[in-house]
Order: C-alpha cells, then sequence, then structure tokens
C-alpha cells in the first residue's frame, strides 16, 4: 500500500468518514503489520498459512488454538508473536496435576506488622497481554475450564471477588492430537471461545532442512519488536471499522446456518453433524474476515477471506455423529461442500 485509500460510496463510506480522515495512519498501520508478518516469517518456516491465521486471531481480539503434532513451532510461534507484537507474555504448561490456582492465583494469609491478619491475593500467569496455554488438554477439564471466564470476560473471579486482566488479552493454546497418549478433549464451551483453530503440519523437504540448518548454528535469528501493545490496539480498532459489503455479510450468515443440521438444504450435513457452529461463530467469521482484508491491504472483505478463513473458523465448532466419523465424514469436508452448495446457489 503506497497511495491514500479511496473508499467506493457502494461500501458505505463517505468522502468525510472517520475511516477516510484516518486512511493515513490506517497506511502506516497496514504496513507495520506487514513488517510483523514478515519478521514472524523470517522465524518460523514453512507455516506461512498457520503464521497468517495467528496473526489474524490476534488483529480480531480473539483467541487462537494451535493444533499439531510436538516438535512443529507451535510453542516458538506463540513465543515470536508475543515478542514482535510487543505484548506482555507469559507460558503455562498444562499437565494432568496443574490446579485452576495455577493458572489463576490465590489468596494467602499474610500478618501485618501490627499483628493483624489479612488475605492478599497473588495473581497468576493469566495476568498477561498474551497467554501461551501449552499442551492445554493435557490438564484436567476442571483446569481447563478455569479459562473459560478470562477468555469470554477478560476477568477472573476468586474468593467472591473479580479481577480485571491487561487489555489486550489474547490466550494462545497448543493442543496435541487426541490420539496421542495422556490428552483430554477440551469441552465444546471452551473450543466455542477460540476464534479459530490453526492446524500446523509438516514442512516441506526443502523447508525442514532450512529449519534444520538456521536453528541449530551458531547465530540463530531473532525475533525483533515491531509493534507496541497501543500499535496493535489501534489495528484491532481498524479492523471493527472496516466496512462489511451486505453480499459479504449475508454469505457468512447463510454459511453458518447451512453447517447446521436444524437449518441446512445439505443432506450430508443434516445426517451427520449433531450441531452446528452457533451465532458467535458468524461473529468470529465476520471479524476475521475484516481482519485478513486489512492484512492484505484491502479496505473490505470479500469472498475469497471467507474461503480462506471458513474452515479453521468453523471446524472447531462441529459436533459430528459417531456414524459420521466412522464412514470418514470431516468437518473441514462438510464446511467446504456447504460453501460450494452457497456458491453454486
Amino acid at each position: 500500500m503506497t497511495n491514500a485509500p479511496r473508499f467506493p460510496e457502494e461500501m458505505g463510506l463517505s468522502q468525510d468518514s472517520s475511516l477516510e480522515r484516518d486512511a493515513a495512519r490506517l497506511d502506516i498501520c497496514v504496513g507495520r503489520l506487514d513488517e510483523a508478518r514478515k519478521m514472524i516469517s523470517s522465524i518460523i518456516f514453512g507455516q506461512n498459512e498457520a503464521v497468517e491465521q495467528t496473526l489474524i486471531g490476534i488483529l480480531s481480539g480473539g483467541h487462537v488454538l494451535m493444533v499439531g503434532a510436538p516438535g512443529l513451532g507451535k510453542s516458538l510461534l506463540a513465543h515470536t508473536l508475543g515478542k514482535v507484537l510487543g505484548l506482555l507474555d507469559k507460558r503455562v504448561q498444562f499437565t494432568p496435576d496443574l490446579m485452576p490456582a495455577d493458572i489463576l492465583g490465590s489468596e494467602v494469609l499474610e500478618e501485618g506488622s501490627d499483628g493483624k491478619r489479612a488475605f492478599r491475593f497473588i495473581k497468576g500467569p493469566v495476568f498477561c497481554q498474551l497467554l501461551l496455554a501449552d499442551e492445554i488438554n493435557r490438564a484436567s477439564p476442571r483446569t481447563q475450564s478455569a479459562l473459560l471466564q478470562a477468555m469470554q470476560e477478560r476477568e477472573v473471579s476468586v474468593a467472591g471477588y473479580s479481577h480485571k486482566l491487561p487489555e489486550p488479552f489474547h490466550v494462545l493454546a497448543t493442543q496435541n492430537p487426541l490420539e496421542q497418549e495422556g490428552t483430554y478433549p477440551l469441552p465444546e464451551a471452551q473450543l466455542d471461545r477460540f476464534l479459530l483453530e490453526v492446524r500446523l503440519g509438516y514442512p516441506d523437504q526443502d523447508e525442514e532442512r532450512r529449519i534444520v540448518t538456521e536453528t541449530t548454528s551458531r547465530y540463530p535469528t531473532r525475533p525483533r519488536q515491531v509493534l507496541q501493545a497501543d500499535d496493535l490496539a489501534e489495528a484491532q480498532d481498524f479492523v471493527r471499522r472496516l466496512p462489511m459489503p451486505d453480499r459479504i455479510l449475508d454469505t457468512i450468515i447463510a454459511l453458518c446456518r447451512e453447517c447446521r443440521p436444524e437449518s441446512t438444504h445439505m443432506d450430508d450435513i443434516r445426517d451427520n453433524v449433531a450441531w452446528g457452529p452457533g451465532t458467535r461463530a458468524a461473529q468470529a467469521l465476520s471479524l476475521a474476515c475484516r481482519a485478513r482484508s486489512m492484512l492484505f491491504g484491502r479496505f473490505a472483505p470479500s469472498i475469497e477471506d471467507i474461503e480462506a478463513l471458513a474452515v479453521p473458523v468453523l471446524r472447531h465448532r462441529f459436533g459430528l455423529t459417531y456414524g459420521a466419523r466412522a464412514e470418514g465424514f470431516t468437518a473441514k469436508g462438510l464446511i467446504t461442500n456447504a460453501l460450494d452448495y452457497l456458491q453454486e446457489n
């Protein structure tokens, strides 16, 4: 982006709109985001799609669930994001014996100099701007649910008192495949609070060679801070102010409704889906499409953004029947078929 943006009237933006007046700031913001993406990609090789989707999740103001086998760079991606975006980041290693107080904090009884005793709240690692919940599905459901209030309301309640979390606040959780030993499936209510589910696969041969070469050298590349927390907050504000064309919004809503067995026109979804994405999914897809369009220097989302983000936004909000799993149906395949159906009709 080199020229000041121009907004067409059909997008609902007049020449004196607030976004038009902020065109110079928006142009700078997009340039910094592009620099941040390049910096992250210089550390994380062979995962360009995962880097893009994770950054979109942060720009949308949401939380991201990263799924993949151990050793593919999930934790490194989260740590690199914190450094590049200038966020206070903390890490919690989820294990079967982890307790909710280990994440949220707890009250301790202290005796003052006057001999009086009083409770003092000691904040847990959740009081940060970017929380890496490493291997979140290795903890018990009780501990997993400790993050529900923090992720939704940006506050935690301990001993009857509410404590506000810093802003911005994001959770980047890594999850090992459920087929591996010692994992617990995340509750559906918690899965729904993740804006995106990002899948990390194995890199190709050339990328893997580059990873091994550069990460085992004497001077590996270190992440450099590109943004401040205030810059990120400004970018998140711009995302919500970008216009949403009616055609794109109607497509998002139609896609979410088509993925629900109660309102679909597709037999495969009606017969194989126990429950589909709720209204929060439509909200998440709307924000993610706006964030992606801004990340690529566009001023309103398009069908291309829906096609790129429908699967990572919706697939973890599906409940397939046992019969569907046995017959090889997947959430990704059903979402893709629903999107094709909408485009054909």
